[in-house]
């Protein structure tokens, strides 16, 4: 774990972590940024009273763990499914909760999943290697990088869903 992720676990929601100060090569700045915004995400639902972090905030149902399975499962589409070709039942991206579902089993079957996708990067020894299952309508073939910059800007437009989410559930705001 890096000096930045340390700083960022089990961090209060309402304080402003900086974004990592990776400056090293494309993989490693690449990973820095994404393991931030996954921590981000954790930070925002973490801490509710009550069943807060279930709340939907908004019309169509979006809560604060809602987010993170959704976010899950699109760890384990894009690098178990997709990238390393494993044979694992493909989400439906649902935000959905289920009755069992509680703040600390969504967040470790987060963590869980993100263990797993950084194991299946570690494997990788090009960012251009292309992925075992190609995607999309037309079957495009998605390198590393492209799954690695495409789950960035996944995690960081829901990591900016959940920033609304928490500040109206509790009033915390900041990263």
């Amino acid at each position: 774990m890096t000096d930045d992720q340390l700083r960022t676990e089990n961090r209060p929601a309402d304080v402003d972590a900086k974004p990592p100060t990776v400056d090293s090569d494309e993989r490693a700045t690449l990973l820095a940024f994404l393991d931030y915004l996954r921590e981000a995400v954790v930070a925002k639902a973490q801490g509710l009273a009550g069943d807060l972090a279930r709340v939907p905030g908004v019309p169509s149902g979006t809560n604060l763990l809602g987010l993170v399975k959704h976010l899950t499962e699109a760890e384990m589409y894009w690098f178990e499914w997709v990238f390393d070709g494993a044979e694992v039942e493909v989400p439906d991206f649902g935000m959905e909760l289920g009755e069992g579902d509680t703040e600390e089993s969504v967040v470790a079957g987060y963590r869980a999943a993100v263990a797993r996708s950084n194991e299946v990067i570690a494997r990788c020894a090009d960012l251009g290697q292309v992925a075992a299952r190609a995607t999309g309508k037309q079957g495009v073939p998605r390198s590393m990088r492209w799954i690695l910059v495409h789950m960035i800007e996944e995690t960081a437009r829901h990591a900016g869903h959940a920033d609304i989410l928490r500040e109206q559930a509790d009033g915390s705001v900041g990263r």
